[in-house]
């Protein structure tokens, strides 16, 4: 991965500005970011005349409310106009980030014959014969479906299947770019669980694996349980699963410096949902022996307090529990590992 050339903005602008071509004009537009607060980036000359400069001034800004209110000034400058403004965000988000492309180039007539018909119908026949070798003579192998029903997209809530696309484009593409695997985003438009295991199991065909990610629990869980049952390849739910994988490294890691043994150490875990519930229990397997699971009341002692009572049952089975009617800030007195 190539080093960036500066450093990250979540909201960076960028704005074309055309200005009277006269001394100070550029000047005040200067002072003007200095003045709303809006930290100065590149500033690149578009066009220049005897009467007029057009500029694309870079800038950040603190939020979106932050940068309307530095666009609406900015449009009121005397001998200023303002042509157009960008976000680099929504930039690269035109017309989506991913594609689908052919490995095999179509540009003869026998080329069309072999990759389509009538050559792909021995293919077809083939794999009718003997359906094993779909994951030879197909994508499937190396295909993932992302699922979501857009309910839990990151930390915004329930937005829809539409909102949950792009996410799930970028985890396409973090499938494509880290490891070489062909990933689907699927959005659907459903929060019924049977439809969505329902749905799944349809596509499952094409696909060679099933990520789950940003679906609301406890509905999470027995999705991911159910597919698990009954289908005949991998399901992971992201949120949970990798969330748990990168915490346990992190840990190992951290105890290797501090020289701890991770079957001594006291962890807390401040809430309990998908992730609490998927980072305790790979804790637990890892060799974790004292693991106090906080929620929002305090230490949780049973399935109902926690709310996730189908989920957690084989989870709450093992949590330590020496600390009854403690509240969070109590159960941290004399831990080595805060989560949460």
């Amino acid at each position: 991965m190539l080093p960036d050339s500066g450093p990250y903005s979540n909201h960076r602008l960028t704005a074309r500005l055309e200005l009277k071509n006269k001394p100070g004009t550029f000047n005040r537009v200067t002072h003007f970011f200095s003045k709303e607060k809006a930290n100065l980036g590149a500033i690149d000359i578009v066009e220049a005349t005897r009467d007029k400069i057009v500029r694309d001034i870079t800038f950040d800004v603190l939020n979106e409310a932050h940068g309307k209110r530095v666009l609406q000034k900015l449009a009121k400058l005397r001998d200023v106009k303002l042509v157009q403004a960008s976000d680099r965000i929504f930039l690269l988000h035109l017309g989506g980030k991913i594609s689908v492309q052919s490995k095999t180039p179509i540009k003869t007539r026998t080329q069309l014959s072999m990759a389509y018909t009538p050559g792909v119908a021995r293919v077809s026949t083939a794999i009718g014969e003997d359906k094993s070798k779909v994951y030879n003579l197909t994508i499937k192998a190396n295909a993932i479906a992302v699922v979501s029903d857009g309910t839990a997209i990151l930390g915004l809530g329930d937005l829809g299947p539409e909102a949950a696309l792009p996410v799930m484009e970028g985890k396409a593409m973090l499938f494509k770019e880290f490891a070489g695997i062909d990933a689907w985003p699927i959005c659907l438009a459903t929060h019924d669980v049977n439809e969505i295991v329902n749905t799944v199991k349809y596509i499952a065909p094409v696909f060679g694996g099933i990520n789950l990610e940003d679906i609301s629990y406890p509905r999470c869980f027995e999705i991911e349980n159910r597919l698990k049952r009954e289908l005949d390849i991998p399901v992971m739910h992201d949120d949970q699963h990798g969330t748990a994988v990168v915490v346990l490294a992190a840990l190992k890691n951290a105890l290797k410096i501090v020289k701890k043994d991770i079957s001594k150490i006291q962890v807390v875990m401040s809430g309990i949902g998908a992730a609490g519930v998927a980072c305790s229990r790979i804790l637990l397997l890892a060799g974790v022996k004292h693991l106090v699971a906080c929620g929002r009341r305090g230490i949780v002692f049973s399935t109902e307090e926690s709310g996730l009572a189908a989920a957690k049952k084989d989870f709450m089975a093992h949590i330590h529990r020496d600390r009854p009617g403690k509240n969070l800030k109590e159960a941290l007195i004399g831990a080595d590992v805060f989560i949460g």
